[in-house]
């Protein structure tokens, strides 16, 4: 299909600044949580990332009590169970990490030992997964960009972002349809030899049967 170059620019603009917020609205933002912690037990966060991705979160107790902040511990996991940060008694912190494995990274926040007998606890956790954990002002710094150039990087940076995701989510689908047809041959597969077993056993009784009343001299 060729695209006509020769438009007005009238025209041109509207669809570069529709493009423009598309790419915006489509690139990945940090999140801000506010997660209550109990007396006794754990509240998690996750989110389900793919591999090679930059991972940056802050968090921090913003409940006082008695003019004190009450300490809690945080742990956070890989998809396959690997500890990537671990602290006890903190009442603020910062984990940062690339992906290594496709999956869901959860994050556990719970308040220590010593804790237990404070009240409900506040925890504002600010996390940033892709794009949105970049150094941006460090990245203007070193390449010397500023205004259009900077916001035309991060609408690249965006626009990367996008593709990896959607190539992941086609390996997804990949693998998932794998797995259906895999299971579908195996359901048939049980399928017909539960009935040859019953055809097999249906024959069988038949034969005992007529072998009985035989013997019996009834037939």
């Amino acid at each position: 299909m060729k695209r006509d170059c020769n438009l007005p620019k009238a025209m041109r603009l509207p669809s570069l600044f529709v493009i423009f917020l598309w790419a915006l609205a489509a690139a990945p933002v940090g999140d801000a949580i506010w997660l209550n912690l109990p007396k006794t037990g754990t509240k998690c966060v996750s989110e389900e990332i793919h591999s090679n991705v930059v991972v940056l979160a802050d968090y921090v107790v913003v409940s006082v009590e008695d003019g004190q902040t009450t300490p809690i511990a945080v742990k956070v996991t890989s998809p396959y169970g690997n500890n990537l940060h671990q602290r006890w008694n903190v009442t603020y912190g910062r984990f940062a990490f690339t992906t290594e494995e496709a999956g869901i990274y959860v994050a556990c926040f719970w308040l220590d030992d010593h804790s237990r007998g404070s009240g409900e606890v506040v925890v504002n956790i600010d996390w940033k997964t892709g794009i949105a954990a970049k150094d941006w002002e460090s990245v203007a710094r070193k390449e010397k960009l500023e205004g259009v150039e900077l916001e035309l990087k991060k609408l690249e940076g965006a626009v990367e972002a996008i593709h990896e995701n959607l190539l992941y989510l086609k390996s997804r689908e990949a693998e998932m349809r794998s797995m259906s047809e895999t299971t579908n041959a195996r359901v048939a597969w049980f399928s017909v030899m539960s009935l040859g077993i019953c055809i097999v056993v249906s024959g069988l009784q038949v034969w005992y049967l007529k072998r009985f009343f035989q013997k019996k001299k009834l037939i």
